[in-house]
């Protein structure tokens, strides 16, 4: 959020997490609902859990930041695991609800961005 203090954003690296969410985040100058300095737009408040750290980011380009080692995608065994955080209410649907949600949390109806789907495959093993 533009008008946001500086302070209420944070970035936090290996081994620390964010201690202002429900699962272990990571990533860089987050705000209170997960958008991060590569994406900050009002729709942006997903995490995304990767599973080689066991820990959520805003974003790949904040895993790549503040990790030392290759994501890993989570795999279709996974696909009914909590793996995706509404940054707005902090609920954590699997990765199964979250592509089937049509960019809207089924808990509190924010809205994500739908621009998002380009990006599946770094997050997901699923085809584009």
């Amino acid at each position: 959020m533009p008008d946001e203090p500086e302070s209420e954003r944070q970035t936090t690296a290996p081994p620390e997490t964010d201690r202002r969410f429900p699962v272990p985040l990571r990533g860089v100058d987050v705000d209170s609902e997960t958008r991060c300095t590569h994406y900050e737009s009002a729709v942006d408040v997903v995490a995304l859990r990767f599973p080689c750290c066991d820990c959520y980011y805003p974003c790949f380009r904040c895993h790549d930041e503040v990790t030392d080692h290759d994501p890993e995608r989570v795999t279709p065994e996974a696909f009914a695991d909590p793996a995706v955080l509404c940054g707005a209410c902090g609920e954590t649907p699997s990765v199964h609800a979250y592509l089937d949600c049509d960019d809207t949390c089924h808990d509190c109806g924010a809205a994500f961005n739908p621009g998002c789907r380009r990006h599946r495959d770094r997050y997901f093993a699923v085809e584009r």
